[in-house]
C-alpha cells in the first residue's frame, strides 16, 4: 500500500494547525486591519461604480434589456477574475507548510488579496446597482415599507439627534443605526435622504459584504475558501433579502458569529469582545436577528457548560457579551428608554402584527430545485456528519434555534402577536449553505486522496483544483446573474414611482408627487421649515422626500408605541366628523385643533378640490390607517372627510395642488 499523510479535517481541531488545508491563515491583528481596509475599499468602489452609473444613460430596466445584460456580463467578469487567482493562489501553495508573500509573484499576491476582498462588492455593484442606474430610488420605490424607511433617512439627514421619523420632540423607537449613519453619509454628499438611500444601501452592503472575506480567511485559514463563503453569502443575502439593507448587513455576519462563539465559550476574550460588539452593533440595526443570535449565543453556552463539567467560563463569557452588547445597544436605545420610562399613557406597539402566508410554514431551503437548494442540502448532510466538530456543530445549532424561533412565531401568534419568524429564513439559507461550502472545501482537500490513496500526483491535485473552481465558478454564475430576474418587481417599481423631483425614471407621467415640491415652498413661505413644522396628512410619500412632522403616523406598525397611535387616530376622526357637525364653526374648528393633547398639526394636506361646484365634491379626504390583525392584509384604511367651511376663516391659508388641498396656519 502507497504510504500518505493522514488528511485530517482541519474542523478538528480548535486551532488551525492542519496546514495543507490552511496554508492561508493570518494573525488577529492582521485579519482586523484586513477587514477594516476592505469595508472602506468596497464602499468606495461602489460608490464610485455609483457615480459612474449616475454619468450614463442607461435604460431603464423595465423596458430594456440592456441593463441585465451588462449586469451579467458585470458579475461574470467578477466571478471570472477571482476564480482565475483563486486558481493560481492554489496552483502555488506548498503542501508542506503555509506559503508567504514572497513565494508568490508580488503583484499576483497583492492582486489576489485585493480581489477577493472586493469582490462580494463587486458584486452588489452588478446586481442591483447597474439595474438601478437610471433611477434616484432604491428597491421597491417608495412603496408601503420603503416609505417609511425613506421618510427615517431622511429624517437622519435632517439632523443628527436620536429624533422619530415621524413625531415631533420624541426619540426613536425604531433601531435608528443603520439610518443615523446614512444620514451622515447623505449630509456629507449634500445629497437628500430619500436620494441618499440608494448609494447608501448600495456602499452599506458593499462594506458588510467586503468584511466576508478576511473575517473567514482568519477563521478558515483559506483564502480561496474565504471568497467563497463570502461570494456566497452576499449572492443569498442579495435574492432574499436586498430590499431592507439593514437586516442584510446584520444577517451576511451571522453564519461567521456563530462560529466565532464557539472560541468564545471556550475562553478567547478576543472572540468574545466580537460576538459582543456584534450583538450590541445588530441590536442598532435590526433586533429581530439579535434576538435571534443572541437566543443561540445562550444555547451555546448551556451547551458548554453542561459538557464541560460544569465549568462557569461559558457563563462568564456569556454575561460579558450581554452586558457589553446591552450597552453598545443603548447608544440607539437609551434615549427612547429614557423617555419611556417617566411615560405616563400605555406603551403598546404593533410593530409584529404581520403573518403573511410564509410564516405559517418551516423554510426548507434544501428541498428547492436550485443551486440554494443544493448547496444547503450539503451543508445539512455535513452538519449531521460533523456535528461533534465545534465549529460545524455551531452552524447546526444555530440553524435549530432558527427553526425553534419559526416554531416559537407561529405558537405565539394564540396571544395576538408573532415573533416574525419568516424573515429568518435569510439566516437558515446562509447557515447551511456557509456548511455547504465548507463541506466542498473539506472534500477537495481530503475526498479523493481518501477514497483513492496515493491516486493523484501534483499535476492531478491541479486538475481537481481546477475542477473545482470552474463549476463553483459557473454555479456562482448562474445563481447570481438571475438576481436582478428575482428582484424584477422591486426593481421595476423603482422606475415607476414618481421620486422626489418629481419625475419617474422611465419617463412616464408622474403622479401627484410632482406638485410635492411646489407644496414644500408654499409651507415654508408661510415660515414652516420642516425641522419644526407637524402636517396632518395621509400622503407618506411626501413626508419620506419631505423631513416634516407627521401627525400621526400613516400606520400603526411603523408607529412610536409613546406616540399613542389609536388616541390620535380617535381626534382626527373627530376633527373631520365634527367639521360638518358642531366643528364646522372655523373658531370651533380652531379651537379643537389647538386643544389637541398633542401639538397641533401646522398643515393639512387633502385630497380634493378647493373650488368645487359639485356638492359632492365639496368635502376634502384623508385616510386613517387600523391595524386589524390577525387579518391579513393586517391594515384596513378608512376615508374620512373634512368639511372645507371649517377652514373659512384668516387663521389658514389654503391652495391648491393639483389633486390635492394644502391648507397651512396663516402667518
Amino acid at each position: 500500500m502507497t504510504d500518505r499523510p493522514t488528511h485530517t479535517s482541519r474542523f478538528e481541531a480548535l486551532n488551525f494547525e492542519v496546514q495543507e488545508y490552511a496554508p492561508d491563515a493570518v494573525s488577529l491583528r492582521s485579519a482586523v486591519i484586513r477587514m477594516i481596509i476592505a469595508m472602506i475599499s468596497g464602499g468606495m468602489l461602489v460608490l464610485i461604480g455609483w457615480y459612474a452609473l449616475r454619468a450614463t444613460s442607461l435604460p431603464a430596466f423595465s423596458s430594456s434589456m440592456v441593463t441585465r445584460a451588462l449586469s451579467t456580463a458585470g458579475s461574470l467578469m467578477v466571478l471570472a477574475v477571482t476564480a482565475t487567482l483563486a486558481f493560481f493562489w492554489l496552483r502555488d501553495a506548498r503542501p508542506e507548510g503555509r506559503n508567504k508573500p514572497g513565494e508568490r509573484p508580488r503583484w499576483r499576491y497583492i492582486l489576489t488579496e485585493g480581489v477577493c476582498a472586493m469582490a462580494p462588492a463587486g458584486i452588489v455593484l452588478t446586481s442591483i446597482g447597474i439595474p438601478l442606474a437610471s433611477t434616484r430610488l432604491y428597491l421597491d420605490g417608495i412603496q408601503v415599507d420603503q416609505g417609511f424607511r425613506t421618510q427615517f433617512l431622511s429624517r437622519m439627514v435632517q439632523t443628527a439627534s436620536n429624533s422619530d421619523m415621524a413625531y415631533v420632540d420624541m426619540p426613536s423607537y425604531y433601531p435608528s443605526g443603520w439610518f443615523w449613519l446614512g444620514g451622515r453619509f447623505g449630509a456629507l454628499l449634500g445629497l437628500p435622504g430619500w436620494e441618499a438611500y440608494q448609494p447608501w444601501a448600495l456602499v452599506s452592503l458593499a462594506m458588510a459584504a467586503s468584511a466576508l472575506t478576511p473575517i473567514w480567511r482568519k477563521l478558515t485559514g483559506s483564502l480561496p475558501v474565504a471568497v467563497a463563503i463570502a461570494l456566497t453569502t452576499t449572492a443569498i443575502v442579495l435574492r432574499l433579502v436586498p430590499e431592507e439593507p439593514y437586516a442584510a448587513v446584520v444577517a451576511m455576519l451571522a453564519p461567521a458569529i456563530a462560529i466565532i462563539a464557539t472560541y468564545a465559550f471556550r475562553g478567547h476574550w478576543a472572540s468574545t469582545i466580537a460576538v459582543m460588539i456584534y450583538l450590541g452593533v445588530s441590536a442598532c440595526f435590526y433586533t429581530l436577528y439579535t434576538g435571534v443570535m443572541a437566543l443561540t449565543m445562550v444555547v451555546y453556552a448551556f451547551i458548554v457548560f453542561f459538557s464541560r463539567d460544569r465549568s462557569w467560563r461559558p457563563v462568564i463569557h456569556l454575561a460579558v457579551m450581554g452586558v457589553g452588547s446591552i450597552l453598545i445597544a443603548l447608544l440607539a436605545w437609551g434615549p427612547y428608554l429614557i423617555k419611556a420610562a417617566t411615560f405616563d399613557g400605555v406603551l403598546s406597539s404593533t410593530a409584529q402584527h404581520f403573518l403573511p402566508r410564509e410564516g405559517t410554514v418551516f423554510p426548507m431551503p434544501i428541498f428547492q430545485l436550485s443551486l440554494l437548494g443544493i448547496l444547503t442540502f450539503v451543508g445539512l448532510i455535513y452538519i449531521i456528519a460533523r456535528f461533534s466538530t465545534p465549529k460545524i456543530g455551531a452552524l447546526g445549532i444555530a440553524t435549530g434555534v432558527c427553526y425553534v424561533w419559526c416554531i416559537g412565531s407561529m405558537v405565539v401568534t394564540v396571544v395576538g402577536t408573532t415573533l416574525l419568524g419568516f424573515r429568518v429564513e435569510v439566516l437558515i439559507s446562509l447557515l447551511l449553505a456557509t456548511a455547504g461550502i465548507l463541506a466542498i472545501a473539506d472534500l477537495r482537500l481530503t475526498g479523493f486522496d481518501y477514497l483513492y490513496p496515493g491516486a493523484l500526483d501534483k499535476k492531478g491535485e491541479r486538475t481537481v483544483s481546477a475542477v473545482f473552481i470552474v463549476v463553483l465558478a459557473f454555479a456562482g454564475l448562474a445563481y447570481v446573474q438571475q438576481i436582478p430576474a428575482e428582484n424584477e418587481k422591486y426593481i421595476d417599481q423603482a422606475y415607476a414611482d414618481t421620486d422626489g423631483y418629481g419625475e419617474r425614471a422611465d419617463r412616464r407621467a408622474p403622479d401627484a408627487a410632482k406638485y410635492y415640491g411646489a407644496i414644500d415652498e408654499f409651507l415654508r413661505s408661510h415660515g414652516r421649515e420642516p425641522a419644526d413644522t407637524v402636517v396632518m396628512t395621509d400622503e407618506i410619500n411626501f413626508m419620506s422626500y419631505y423631513p416634516y412632522y407627521a401627525f400621526n403616523a400613516f400606520t400603526s406598525h411603523y408607529a412610536n408605541p409613546m406616540g399613542e397611535f389609536e388616541e390620535r387616530n380617535k381626534v382626527i376622526e373627530a376633527w373631520g366628523n365634527g367639521s360638518f357637525n358642531e366643528l364646522k364653526d372655523p373658531e370651533a374648528f380652531l379651537k379643537a385643533v389647538e386643544s389637541s393633547p398633542w401639538r397641533a398639526p401646522d398643515a393639512f394636506i387633502f385630497r380634493g378640490n378647493e373650488n368645487a361646484e359639485n356638492v359632492n365634491d365639496q368635502q376634502w379626504k384623508t385616510h386613517v390607517a387600523h391595524d386589524i390583525y390577525p387579518n391579513q392584509p393586517n391594515v384596513r384604511y378608512d376615508a374620512l372627510y373634512f368639511n372645507p367651511e371649517a377652514f373659512d376663516s384668516k387663521a389658514w391659508d389654503v391652495k391648491q395642488f393639483g389633486p390635492l388641498v394644502v391648507v397651512v396656519r396663516a402667518s
